[in-house]
């Protein structure tokens, strides 16, 4: 059996959940008043991709099933995503922020190329947030280069929900 790819699966996801909060809601087990809506009344929408070669995705889909509990429209890429598709997928999915899942040590090479991708695409008003195993040197470059949050292994999803939330509806 061959894996379906992420320009396959996410336009079928978008159908399923596109701008129909309550039902975001009620799918997620979160009362309607308490969806998280972006500026245009609809449920936030992040993409959660996994960028490069780096094959660890268990805590990509336990941040994707938490932001989709908190009432937010989430789209995950899967596995093994060039920096090109990444950003495809968030055009193609019109999402307010991407999150970046990077584990491999790639972090320094693959975020600059989705910044400057999102900017070519007119894109660059979407929020991206990266997760990882990134050192606090390279967290401060990244931020520098653009990245509204960098995460690392444990942090709360609760507070990746808050500032989300803070964010995006601002």
């Amino acid at each position: 059996m061959v894996p379906l790819p992420a320009s396959v699966v996410a336009p079928a996801l978008h159908v399923q959940w596109s701008n129909q909060p309550t039902e975001v809601a009620s799918a997620a087990g979160v009362p309607a008043e308490e969806v998280s809506l972006a500026p245009m009344g609809r449920p936030i929408r992040i993409v959660i991709a996994k960028p490069g070669l780096d094959g660890h995705d268990r805590g990509a889909k336990i941040v994707a099933r938490s932001l989709r509990d908190a009432g937010m429209e989430v789209i995950y890429t899967g596995l093994h995503q060039t920096a090109e598709q990444v950003v495809a997928t968030v055009v193609q999915e019109d999402a307010d922020a991407v999150g970046l899942s990077i584990l491999s040590g790639a972090h320094m090479t693959l975020v600059p190329r989705v910044m400057d991708l999102l900017a070519a695409e007119g894109a660059d008003d979407v929020l991206v947030i990266v997760g990882g195993t990134i050192p606090s040197d390279d967290a401060d470059e990244l931020r520098a280069l653009g990245v509204a949050a960098v995460y690392t292994p444990g942090a709360p999803v609760d507070e990746m929900v808050s500032f989300l939330e803070g964010r995006v509806a601002a």
